[in-house]
């Protein structure tokens, strides 16, 4: 099996036929041996936040001299960013020759296993056969019958948060995406939440009935804040001046996340200095979480995709470039609150270029494009990413303006392959 041929394997299932259930990934991880038992793993679920979070705790613990694996969804660019070792995604040779080794197993089962649970599959036997100290893993949706939650145990648990989103799946109230949530709580492993709100009872009640210690992150400990278009810096608690290259007013909350979670696995036994600590926050990235791609003129992508995402993108829009409105390249899809999203935008965006993603969920960039007309936002529907870009990057070198682009990850490769 070579690389193509282990990505259409892989994708020959599409997500959106989703059936929960623990039963297929236990079943398939069970013909492989139980690789994933061999592993120490941090779990990380949260509506918002994951990717970041998991991004610049690997980077700390790698810094300390760990052997680190990381597990993360959906990819941006490249299949391989899925699962990293030690920063390094996985080569397309071996993607192609686990995939070949787990396909038999799979194929020989009744009751076969999804995408995301083969992809789960495949991770966990690549850092089984690196040897993994420990394996920052996030889920892909929900929690407690997300393939991850296979996992028997952990070093540490994670909330990063919890807001409405993949209502469909996890349910339409915070509380009932809470519970979801909650369902990576395992007997006596500490859970750290990094959220707010009516979640904090539930995931504290989840946690006291598996005898699990509770922490939450101090976000008032979070002070002297500075970010600018060049980098951001902040004080947390004792922690002087952490600065971090990662832009958007949500990094700071996610990094206050981050420097809680660390405090925890110091007291359970792991050597963390400090000096790596600060070392591997500032060095960490992660793409398309408010990242400048192109500076003139100023081009920004942030994956911001749900109400949650959205606000913050607002709040960070204002915050770096004040009263200017700004012009926007997005698509969305058609099961996201697009009417909020297009109301959100119209506080910050005067002209907007819309697309139609590249997925089968996406609204249309013409009814986007109305939507956002209703809410005052002079709106050009166009055919493809190639040509909203041709037509903003015009605008905005005449008129000097900021582009921002959101709406979807799905549009990243997109727009990023264009410079």
């Amino acid at each position: 099996m070579n690389y193509s041929e282990a990505l259409e394997y892989i994708h020959s299932i599409n997500w959106t036929f989703c059936k929960p259930g623990l039963e297929r990934i236990r079943e398939l991880c069970e013909r492989l041996g139980d690789p994933q038992k061999s592993l120490k793993f941090i779990h990380v679920v949260g509506t918002n936040g994951k990717g970041s979070f998991c991004s610049m705790l690997e980077s700390v613990l790698r810094e300390s001299g760990y052997k680190t694996g990381l597990f993360t969804s959906p990819y941006v660019k490249e299949f391989g960013e899925r699962m990293r070792f030690c920063g390094e995604n996985i080569s397309e040779c071996e993607l192609a020759e686990i995939t070949g080794y787990i396909k038999p197993y799979a194929d020989a089962m009744k009751d076969k296993p999804t995408e995301f649970e083969l992809i789960t599959a495949i991770g966990f036997e690549f850092f089984k056969r690196h040897e993994c100290d420990v394996v920052i893993l996030e889920a892909g949706m929900g929690g407690r019958l997300d393939s991850t939650n296979i996992i028997d145990s952990a070093i540490l648990s994670v909330i990063t948060g919890i807001a409405l989103d993949h209502t469909a799946f996890l349910g339409d109230t915070l509380e009932k995406i809470a519970a979801e949530k909650a369902g990576i709580i395992k007997q006596g492993v500490p859970v750290l939440f990094g959220g707010e709100g009516v979640a904090e009872d539930i995931i504290k009640s989840y946690a006291d009935e598996m005898g699990a210690p509770f922490y939450k992150t101090q976000r008032d400990a979070l002070t002297n804040l500075t970010s600018t278009l060049n980098g951001t810096t902040f004080d947390f608690g004792d922690r002087q001046q952490i600065e971090i290259s990662l832009l958007g007013l949500y990094q700071p909350i996610n990094v206050a996340n981050v420097l809680t979670a660390i405090d925890i696995l110091k007291s359970r036994g792991m050597n963390i200095p400090e000096s790596t600590v600060r070392s591997g926050l500032k060095r960490a990235t992660w793409p398309a979480r408010f990242e400048i791609i192109k500076k003139e003129p100023l081009v920004i992508f942030d994956g911001a995709h749900n109400p949650e995402g959205i606000d913050i993108a607002v709040k960070s829009i204002k915050h770096y470039f004040g009263d200017v409105k700004v012009m926007i390249l997005t698509g969305v899809m058609r099961d996201k609150d697009y009417e909020y999203i297009a109301e959100r935008l119209s506080e910050v965006s005067y002209r907007a270029y819309t697309v139609t993603a590249d997925n089968p969920r996406a609204l249309s960039a013409t009814e986007y494009a109305g939507v956002l007309v209703k809410n005052g936002v002079e709106a050009i529907p166009c055919e493809n990413i190639n040509e909203a870009l041709e037509l903003a990057l015009s605008e905005a070198k005449k008129s000097q303006s900021a582009l921002v682009c959101l709406g979807s990850l799905y549009m990243y490769k997109d727009v990023t392959q264009n410079f």
